[in-house]
């Protein structure tokens, strides 16, 4: 991880306001956080989702990535004022494995080279299936590989590491038509979004399970393992870290002035998506930055960033009117 331009030293922040995110309740977990679930095949993801709102007996809850009803893996669920970071989830790369069915023999090597070939920028044209408008478009192959292959009954296993919104169905018809045998996808299990994987993910059985203890001997510790802050959704964008009064004046919608800022990852470019952080290193909001970080060291003025998506309740920290907060 780049270590953070410091631009003011000695700055500290208030112990009786805020939360570092790690110390939070259970009930401001589910007011602000992620739930990773491994999608059992049939329901829906809207389905799943309803269930789990249910369950939490929470009213905002939606899921970042869709998948069909027949296929399982690794379903996001955004809780509170998480759903407000949906697009971010969406646009993390996927990763998952593929099964896959030719209708007639064929050679192992073909497949492998196929495959090889369609690594890169495709053409990638939703299937009828789909939920939205068929047309053309392009997605990128990150990796495509062959995991095993089983002649006599013409299926092979692929695992596809991809571009958001890249649709296995449609690689596994373009994988046919350039094998020269037509391929079906018959089975399709999704074991990463951006950069959560399988290994984080629970059932929702053992979700009820958890939420069970907690809530009938108030042992918070499963549940607690489920339910990650929301600054794990955000980890990989890059930070502007700002005193305890400029996080009051953005949880409230207000853009970012260079006074308030206290660290910043360098080399950033204006225009690009921030997160902007609490020194308790609480996400008070994503913004678009207005100056490049590399250039904040020569300003002492000014706004820095306009908040896009804020995530901070307001008043987790009190107002300060000093222009220098």
């Amino acid at each position: 991880m780049t270590e953070l331009i410091t631009l003011q030293e000695s700055v500290t922040t208030d112990s009786r306001s805020g939360t570092y995110p790690n110390s939070r309740d259970i009930e401001e977990l589910l007011g602000s956080g992620a739930i990773l679930v491994n999608k059992p095949r049939g329901p829906t993801s809207h389905q799943l989702a309803a269930w789990a709102r249910n369950l939490l007996g929470i009213k905002k809850l939606g899921h970042g990535g869709t998948l069909d009803p027949f296929a399982t893996g690794v379903l996001t669920l955004l809780c509170g004022r998480a759903t407000r970071l949906t697009d971010i989830v969406l646009s993390g790369d996927k990763r998952y494995v593929g099964v896959m069915r030719f209708s007639d023999e064929v050679d192992e090597k073909v497949v492998k080279d196929v495959l090889s070939s369609m690594v890169g920028r495709s053409y990638n044209v939703p299937p009828k299936e789909s939920a939205v408008k068929v047309r053309v478009r392009s997605r990128v192959f990150n990796g495509i590989d062959l995991l095993d292959i089983d002649h006599s009954s013409r299926v092979i296993v692929v695992e596809v590491f991809c571009e958001a919104g890249t649709y296995i169905r449609t690689l596994a018809r373009d994988l046919g038509l350039m094998v020269g045998s037509r391929c079906e996808l018959i089975e399709l299990h999704r074991t990463q979004v951006g950069s959560f994987d399988a290994s984080m993910a629970c059932t929702m059985q053992q979700l009820t399970d958890a939420l069970h203890v907690y809530r009938e001997h108030g042992d918070d510790r499963g549940i607690r393992r489920l339910i990650c802050p929301i600054e794990r959704l955000l980890s990989h964008l890059p930070k502007l870290v700002i005193k305890d009064g400029a996080a009051a004046a953005v949880s409230h919608g207000a853009s970012l002035a260079r006074p308030g800022v206290v660290m910043a990852t360098p080399g950033i470019k204006a225009g690009s998506l921030i997160l902007i952080e609490s020194l308790k290193a609480e996400a008070v909001a994503v913004a678009e930055l207005i100056v490049d970080t590399d250039s904040l060291v020569g300003i002492s003025s000014g706004e820095i960033a306009k908040p896009k998506s804020v995530l901070m309740a307001p008043g987790t920290y009190p107002q300060s009117w000093s222009k220098s907060s």
